[in-house]
């Protein structure tokens, strides 16, 4: 008798669990729900103006992951807007017939005399020399007596440390929060894990510099189009007798017992209908976020269930995409300009000069982030997608495709750039929002979304 399991996401993990179970078709009739027509969760594709940007499609919500991410635990579990960790995520990719394109991940933070980068010395950086230094002595305390600081975040240990309060602000919080895709809540991030980023071989994103903090440019993995690869996922895993049900929304469990006792009962919506439709199962996968599965758990909910999954705090976020130029420009340091580079030091002439060489002639980022100056731990962040997705260069994911998207070219100019800015925690942050800066005509898509709240 096989084992009855119902799947409730469609997502990241929802598709690991049924691929996972679809690997014994023996033993589990496995049925997944999605209330989206499209696997894949946060993983979406959307159509762009291929003649004005020079791509047919971008990649929504999740750009690419680190290669220090490629071999981890959990297929495709996203850790960051910016960063999509994955698990085994390449050995996917191949296995369903896509490739990841490497690309080299060049930062932009603040602006002016605020201005640093990974690429080139600013006098930022400079300022901070005596901060770094110490930065990287508290880096190997931390990781000596990581038990302890895995229970003090960020903002404390800067403070335990004595570092300037400006060094926190300009370099260490804008930096964490792309590491970790933590945005407003960088500060109560457990300092243990930021510091394995940096010294952990199994987790380092960047290398540490006791000059520069960053010592250099990583390469990232840039993924291919996320559309195609949940569909060919899905069809690879319906090939193992799983069940497919996307666009029917679970609204509720009426009842959970045991298999012998009459089993777990599913209600849900198919489409835009509003009747019921009961199914019975032996088991229950809830693979949603908190509290969508304690909604959907109601009074069938245990006491401890409802305990942690009711702790868990959700903020609140939109991202634009759009192609405004000038608010970049206004908000960020998208070229290389000379007032921005140090002046070359002494005794490191030579390579501070190849440095700044290279942001004359390279300067492209994929990152930028900017500070609010009413509360300095809070940022704006923005991707330059055109400098960051491989379909931009006509660079193919997948062996012989043909079209545009697959035709080597280079990338339109700056003022057909696609880029996403994300503005963070509307509750506490959205008076300091300058979205409404982007008009209407230069923007591309909107999207909100929540983001789950550090644990303070």
């Amino acid at each position: 008798m096989k084992t009855r399991v119902c799947i409730v996401g469609a997502g990241a993990s929802g598709m690991s669990c049924a691929y996972a179970l679809g690997k014994h078709p023996d033993k589990y009739k496995v049925t997944i729900f999605d209330k989206q027509l499209e696997a894949g969760g946060m993983a979406t594709s959307i159509p762009i103006d291929v003649e004005r940007y020079g791509a047919s499609y971008i990649n929504d919500g999740v750009q690419g992951c680190s290669p220090a991410f490629a071999n981890t635990q959990v297929t495709f579990q996203s850790c960051s807007l910016s960063t999509y960790r994955s698990s085994d995520s390449i050995k996917m990719f191949k296995l369903l017939g896509y490739e990841c394109t490497k690309v080299g991940m060049q930062i932009s933070f603040g602006t002016g005399s605020n201005f640093w980068s990974n690429v080139f010395p600013s006098p930022l950086v400079r300022s901070f020399e005596t901060d770094i230094a110490k930065f990287g002595r508290a880096l190997k305390t931390i990781k000596r007596l990581e038990p302890i600081f895995a229970f003090i975040p960020i903002q404390r240990m800067l403070s335990l440390f004595r570092f300037s309060p400006s060094f926190g602000e300009r370099m260490v919080y804008p930096l964490a929060a792309l590491f970790f895709g933590t945005g407003n809540q960088t500060p109560y991030v457990s300092s243990a894990i930021l510091a394995r980023v940096f010294l952990d071989p199994s987790m380092r994103l960047f290398e540490f510099d006791d000059r520069s903090l960053l010592a250099s440019i990583p390469t990232m993995f840039a993924f291919p189009r996320l559309g195609d690869v949940y569909s060919a996922w899905q069809r690879e895993i319906e090939m193992s007798g799983v069940t497919f049900k996307l666009g029917c929304e679970v609204k509720n469990v009426a009842q959970r017992k045991e298999a012998s006792k009459g089993g777990v009962v599913v209600e849900y919506v198919q489409g835009d209908g509003e009747e019921l439709v009961s199914e019975t199962f032996d088991e229950l996968v809830m693979a949603t976020d908190a509290d969508a599965a304690l909604k959907i758990l109601g009074k069938s909910a245990s006491w401890m269930e409802r305990q942690v999954l009711g702790s868990v705090k959700y903020l609140y976020d939109v991202t634009i995409t759009h192609n405004d130029l000038g608010y970049m420009n206004k908000h960020y340091e998208t070229k290389f300009n000379e007032s921005l580079a140090a002046d070359p030091q002494p005794e490191h002439q030579k390579d501070d000069q190849e440095a700044i060489e290279l942001g004359r002639k390279e300067f492209k980022p994929l990152y930028y982030t900017k500070q609010y100056e009413d509360d300095k731990r809070k940022i704006e962040m923005s991707f330059d997608l055109t400098h960051y997705q491989p379909q931009f260069k006509g660079v193919s994911s997948t062996p012989g495709e043909k079209g545009f998207d697959h035709t080597p070219h280079d990338e339109k100019p700056m003022e057909q750039h696609v880029f996403q800015t994300i503005f963070l925690d509307r509750d506490s942050s959205e008076d300091m929002w300058t979205w409404n800066e982007i008009p209407e005509e230069k923007r591309i898509y909107e999207k909100w979304w929540k983001q789950m709240a550090a644990l303070r």
